[in-house]
């Protein structure tokens, strides 16, 4: 949890690569992306912001990192 507090939100994006790093309340499962809402939830507790301040902020950083932005 640490580590999220650390990072900047700049550099983070919310994916489903990790199929053994299941988030409480389902750890012990697979890993789905249903579950992204419950580690969206946790940042934003985390660092103190809404979900839709998250949910722009991990887009736009995904549409970088991806560059998919509009030229």
């Amino acid at each position: 949890l640490d580590i999220v507090k650390e990072t900047p939100l700049d550099r983070i994006m919310l994916e489903t690569d990790c199929p053994y790093m299941t988030p409480v309340p389902y750890r012990g499962q697979k890993n789905q992306p249903k579950y992204i809402p419950l580690v969206a939830e946790k940042i934003c507790q985390l660092k103190n912001i809404t979900i839709q301040k998250l949910q722009e902020i991990t887009t736009k950083n995904a549409e970088k990192f991806f560059n998919l932005t509009e030229k």
